[in-house]
């Protein structure tokens, strides 16, 4: 069995995600930790409950899930994970974070490792199905947890809504295709853990997702 710890972070409000299992294996996704008391509230957890932290895992590389890279890879010594279609836009934040107000953005590592082409990811206890999803950023992924009926989305699809594509890389007919060809046929009851906002499933952004109206 899994268990996902949300955490609401910087100014964008932007959901910052561990996922373990009973047997403490984690991981963390999109760690958009910017200030101190975020950083400290994210380190506590993974003491607290005894977490073995083995990646860091982007779903994409725009600014608000990249901010904790730094400060999550160092603390925790592990490796980050990244598709290489998004590695640019992971190097452009520099350039960019001032005009977000972040002039105190601390530098992402390089990822480790790759995830074009990567299918299953493995972590211990941890059993992960990548899902290369498209639109609203170049390399944007999901990851899938099958045995748990659980995706976490990143910012491909919204309750309600869906990733802007109006950034650079971004694309309206791509990001259609990836949702209505690798979201929707997931099994209706599967939860979505979104990078923004409320959880949702399949099942009601098959009947009630704005997507529908394009």
């Amino acid at each position: 069995m899994i268990h996902i710890q949300k955490f609401t972070f910087n100014s964008i409000q932007e959901n910052t995600y561990i996922v373990y299992s009973n047997e403490l294996d984690a991981i963390i996704v999109d760690p958009g930790c910017y200030f101190k008391q975020e950083e400290n509230q994210l380190e506590e957890f993974v003491l607290q409950n005894k977490l073995k932290i083995h990646a860091i895992i982007n779903t994409h590389a725009h600014i608000d899930h990249v901010l904790g890279n730094q400060f999550c890879c160092s603390c925790f010594n592990v490796p980050l994970y990244l598709h290489s279609y998004d590695l640019e836009l992971l190097k452009a934040v520099d350039s960019y974070a001032h005009l977000y107000g972040m002039e105190m953005y601390k530098t992402s590592p390089l990822p480790d490792y790759d995830l074009n082409g990567v299918k299953d990811l493995n972590f211990g206890t941890l059993y992960i199905k990548v899902i290369f999803g498209p639109g609203h950023s170049p390399g944007h992924v999901a990851l899938y947890f099958s045995n748990e009926n659980i995706v976490i989305s990143g910012d491909i699809l919204f309750k309600g809504s869906f990733g802007r594509v109006d950034l650079p890389g971004g694309d309206l007919d791509t990001l259609k295709n990836t949702i209505y060809t690798h979201f929707f046929s997931l099994p209706d009851q599967t939860k979505i853990y979104s990078g923004h906002g409320e959880e949702t499933t399949i099942e009601v952004e098959k009947k009630n997702n704005y997507i529908l109206q394009f």
